[in-house]
């Protein structure tokens, strides 16, 4: 997030194998000196709660799982991420072969990172706070 440089892989499916190697991907691009941690901001995905996933959490504790709320993906900026791409090369695009699409976006990724740039959040934190508050009130009240 300080930076503005978006790892990104394309894989095929979305496992707990395929998670795991995204995991290990980040641990390699992260650099690791002088203690620095990673913060996950992770939907509540089945995939990311295997007992695999754990596995390789508890092997790699400079990793800090934050899981965001039901309805909460807003909170997420890989979801404002998503966003952005599907607006800006996607949505548009033509893609004969699930290849072509791949390209598309491992070359909107190359693009990105170029010139990456923090993302600046608009709302106040305590706008922010408040509307979390109204989601965890809902997603109580509501049997989930």
């Amino acid at each position: 997030m300080a930076t503005g440089k978006v790892i990104g892989r394309c894989h095929r499916r979305h496992r707990r194998q395929e998670f795991v190697t995204f995991l290990a991907g980040i641990d390699g691009a992260v650099p690791g000196e002088d203690g620095v941690g990673v913060h996950l901001v992770l939907d509540n995905y089945a995939t990311h709660k295997t007992p695999a996933v754990r596995r390789w959490l508890a092997r790699h504790p400079r990793f800090v799982v934050h899981f965001t709320p039901t309805s909460g993906s807003w909170l997420n900026q890989v979801e404002r991420f998503f966003a952005e791409i599907t607006e800006k090369r996607i949505r548009r695009g033509v893609f004969k072969t699930v290849e072509a699409l791949e390209q598309a976006i491992e070359s909107y990724l190359a693009e990105h990172n170029a010139n990456p740039k923090p993302f600046k959040w608009t709302a106040t934190a305590d706008l922010i706070l408040r509307r979390v508050e109204d989601v965890c009130k809902r997603t109580r009240n509501s049997g989930h």
